[in-house]
């Protein structure tokens, strides 16, 4: 007699074969404007800020380190050893292997509701931008599912900004809205994250 799990291995198996993976979850402005809404993170309703620590292009891929969990990262042990060397390139190779914090932010982009929260990472400037509305005490707690406010994110590609790297503009609407007027769509959009 087996104790397999069929119906289990099946639906793991469609859950694989769906669109739902990594590149559907995560969130990146297109050329253009969007309306987006900050969702509170179910897992740390007290900030919708996620920082997380990266190494960018080590043999041409990313990897997360250690350092967002408050961990030992022996790469940037590593740049660190290279930063005190003493020389120019030693210290130039050092910048390209540190660390570099990019924050991620649980949203719904406005219009599709209906996909669910994603998630949208952002450099430090957004972050600061972001920071500065939420400790604003005309705006308050943008984030908030009744009382909080949709965002217009303005991307502007870098061929269109005329710097060496694109652009991302916030601007707080004024009016206050609920994240939706439909209860069991509020909850998913809560709980579902």
């Amino acid at each position: 007699m087996s104790t397999v799990d069929f119906a289990a291995i099946k639906k793991k198996l469609d859950t694989l074969n769906t669109e739902s993976n990594k590149t559907t979850t995560l969130w990146k402005p297109t050329p253009g404007e969007t309306v987006i809404r900050i969702v509170p993170y179910k897992y740390n309703p007290e900030n919708p800020f996620q920082e997380l620590q990266f190494h960018y292009n080590l043999g041409g891929k990313t990897f997360l380190s250690p350092l967002s969990f408050s961990r030992p990262d022996p790469i940037e042990e590593f740049a660190q050893k290279l930063r005190t060397a003493g020389d120019k390139d030693s210290y130039t190779m050092s910048k390209q292997l540190e660390a570099k914090m990019r924050t991620f932010l649980p949203v719904v982009v406005r219009g599709e509701e209906d996909q669910g929260v994603k998630f949208w990472g952002f450099g430090k400037l957004v972050y600061q931008s972001l920071m500065e509305f939420f400790l604003d005490e005309d705006y308050g707690d943008i984030s908030d599912p009744l009382t909080g406010r949709d965002i217009a994110v303005k991307f502007i590609p870098k061929e269109e900004s005329g710097a060496s790297f694109p652009t991302t503009k916030i601007r707080v609407k004024p009016n206050q809205t609920p994240l939706s007027e439909n209860k069991a769509q509020l909850d998913s959009l809560l709980n579902n994250q």
